[in-house]
């Protein structure tokens, strides 16, 4: 995968680097806006290319299977095609959205059988199915089929949700290494890291992930729910046992400082549906701190939506003029909140890069996380 470590921190374990794909060279720490079924949710392409500058995005395996289904995405020619997308492609397993069908699913050595949440129509998800599907799809990284446990969860119920895991991720891997692409370019297969809560779990589940040498690894199972601070001791055990030389992404997290204090830590790539779905009712992430534009102090506030943004809306479109749109429920209000959250996520990993580069992150994250905190 080409991955290179081009600066890191005096003071932490973050680091800068790029890693390539046939569609484009990423660079990080980055993150990936989510595109689940296909549409980056009120986003036009051209602007999350031009205006927000992502450089890979995210979609979702379980969305594209159900809808519009893998053979619409096959006759396009995969989905960068399907979606006019010319940039890098992360496709997620669906994992987490079987997991979260708790009550339409069945879990079984075999696979997942599921229920469609579309028309509730049975469908089986294996570890060698989600490898097809995801070549069908043509991602540029795709993701093993695992197993997300709830928080809290029993460590008897964590271990051997772990070890299911562990046994897919084997089948997946072998799969995936007896079948091609079809499109002509290369894809790679990142490995999932489970165990809940535990540190002896999550450290036998990342020396298993690392063990098999691929590209790079993922960290899920975080972000469900339990409290930070545990999340952070789950990060500092699986980072400090993962290779050097390969990217790690943590999955579904989170918030602008979630995302800082885990490049502290030496993970280097982030997807969350929060900036989208926050935006659109009515969150906004600044610079200065977080935003509820739907209160009536915002009313007749004419000031710019971020005096220190760099999105193209931060500079056209007053505070007032935008919760005006969002209690109108105006589709524009969704439209300027999602670009303003992605172009502000953005903006703070390539700020983030830059302080790697200057050896001076860990001071300004120190600067940065109060301010980011805070609600104004």
């Amino acid at each position: 995968m080409k991955f290179q470590v081009k600066a890191t921190d005096s003071k932490s374990n973050a680091r800068s680097g790029t890693f390539q794909t046939e569609h484009g060279i990423v660079e990080t720490p980055i993150f990936m806006p989510v595109g689940t079924g296909g549409t980056v949710k009120g986003v036009h392409q051209h602007e999350l290319s031009e205006d927000i500058h992502a450089q890979i995005i995210l979609g979702n395996t379980y969305h594209l299977y159900l809808r519009p289904g893998i053979e619409i995405i096959r006759k396009a020619g995969g989905l960068h095609k399907f979606i006019n997308w010319n940039s890098p492609i992360l496709t997620d397993s669906g994992g987490y959205q079987v997991f979260s069908l708790a009550d339409n699913r069945k879990l079984k050595e075999e696979g997942a059988k599921f229920q469609s949440h579309i028309d509730g129509s049975s469908h089986l998800f294996t570890p060698e199915n989600i490898v097809d599907i995801q070549r069908v799809i043509g991602a540029d990284i795709i993701m093993a089929f695992d197993e997300c446990t709830p928080y809290p969860c029993e460590y008897k119920n964590a271990k051997k949700s772990m070890e299911l895991t562990h046994r897919w991720l084997e089948r997946g891997i072998n799969h995936f290494k007896n079948t091609n692409p079809l499109y002509g370019y290369e894809q790679f297969f990142f490995p999932i890291i489970q165990g809940s809560v535990y540190k002896d779990l999550r450290k036998i589940s990342a020396e298993t992930a690392a063990g098999y040498d691929m590209p790079g690894n993922a960290i899920g199972g975080l972000s469900v729910g339990e409290p930070e601070e545990e999340m952070y001791s789950m990060l500092n055990e699986v980072t400090s046992l993962l290779p050097l030389d390969k990217p790690r992404y943590l999955m579904g997290v989170g918030t602008p400082v979630n995302i800082l204090e885990a490049i502290s830590m030496g993970v280097d790539m982030f997807d969350c549906v929060m900036p989208t779905r926050n935006g659109r009712n009515g969150m906004l992430f600044t610079s200065e701190g977080i935003i509820n534009i739907k209160n009536k102090k915002w009313q007749d506030d004419l000031s710019p939506l971020d005096e220190n943004g760099t999105s193209i809306v931060d500079k056209q479109y007053s505070k007032a003029y935008l919760r005006h749109l969002v209690v109108s429920s105006e589709i524009l209000g969704a439209q300027i909140a999602s670009i303003h959250n992605l172009s502000f996520y953005l903006s703070l990993m390539k700020t983030a890069r830059e302080k790697i580069k200057d050896g001076i992150f860990a001071s300004w994250k120190t600067q940065m996380v109060p301010k980011l905190m805070q609600r104004l």
